[in-house]
């Protein structure tokens, strides 16, 4: 179903491994339009909290205070930023709860805020979580991984934002849950809502890790789960949703209404294991995935070459 008629929201929001290429059977279709292709973002997220100052030299920011997305009244909460270990390894993870009040509600968010994020290759290793960690179920909660750029004005003709995964375990948006979407978009409203996008829907529990990819080349955007592909949107048809511009990335979960809290305090839980970033270069799921291995069995936790290139 496409989500052009839900009433969404405004998201305004080194070390180098020598010798590490991907040869090119291992290159997806499509090439990026861009720049020669720049050395790699990764990040393993070994940090100590949210207020690590290693976190800010790597160039993420962690979102506080309020505004949308998500209910109004509610707040992001740096401290919902942890870094426990999972599976042996440090994730990143964002925590949010509930106890169904807008004053109750906490919401977390971690970017790069610095606008650089264009064509290329995008992949996580990402937990999804169907039940809260703690507390009753049923929130309408949507676990994401994104880029986006500031929309200036009403229908800005160049306003871009690629969805590359907003799991809804509980429903929203007209649908029960659990739901998956990749939504690209092209300029929308917020009063009233009017939106222009593409969208595309998993209509299954993906509860657990999964990897995202994402290539975005050659006048489409495809989007990879576990390495199939579920998505690809184009320029044709009614809207241009190839982005027009550079973005931010972006890792948030908030609440879409509380509509559904039974009581009590909920907390949700999203985890990113790592986060890998090909700038102008098209790799497929497999060889993404492959490159961000290579870095861990070397010990690289970060790595930033998409500057200045």
């Amino acid at each position: 179903m496409s989500k052009m008629s839900n009433p969404r929201k405004s998201r305004h929001l080194a070390l180098a491994i020598a010798g590490l290429s991907v040869a090119s059977a291992l290159l997806a279709p499509g090439t990026a339009s861009g720049a020669a292709a720049c050395g790699p973002l990764f990040d393993d997220f070994h940090y100590a909290s949210h207020t690590d100052g290693l976190l800010s030299q790597h160039g993420w920011q962690v979102r506080s205070g309020g505004g949308g997305p998500g209910v109004g009244g509610a707040r992001w909460a740096p401290e919902g930023i942890t870094f426990p270990t999972a599976g042996g390894d440090k994730v990143l993870q964002l925590a949010s709860s509930t106890d169904g009040t807008p004053e109750g509600t906490t919401q977390t968010e971690i970017m790069q805020p610095d606008r650089r994020f264009f064509e290329g290759t995008y992949a996580a290793r990402i937990r999804f979580s169907d039940a809260p960690a703690s507390g009753p179920d049923g929130d309408r909660i949507n676990q994401t991984f994104f880029t986006i750029s500031p929309l200036r004005y009403a229908n800005d003709p160049i306003y871009s934002e690629l969805d590359f995964s907003e799991y809804l375990p509980n429903g929203g948006w007209g649908e029960a849950g659990p739901v998956n979407f990749q939504t690209s978009w092209h300029t929308y409203t917020p009063d009233p809502w009017y939106a222009e996008n593409k969208s595309d829907s998993q209509r299954r529990s993906i509860d657990g890790w999964h990897s995202v990819v994402a290539t975005v080349s050659d006048g489409h955007v495809r989007y990879y789960i576990d390495g199939t592909l579920v998505a690809d949107h184009d320029r044709g048809g009614p809207f241009d949703v190839y982005p027009r511009q550079n973005m931010s990335l972006n890792f948030n979960q908030w609440f879409i209404d509380l509509t559904q809290h039974s009581g009590g305090v909920s907390t949700y839980v999203e985890q990113a294991d790592w986060v890998y970033y090909a700038k102008n270069q098209v790799l497929t799921p497999e060889a993404a995935v492959a490159q961000a291995a290579s870095y861990r069995s070397s010990g690289v936790r970060f790595t930033d070459e998409t500057r200045g290139c």
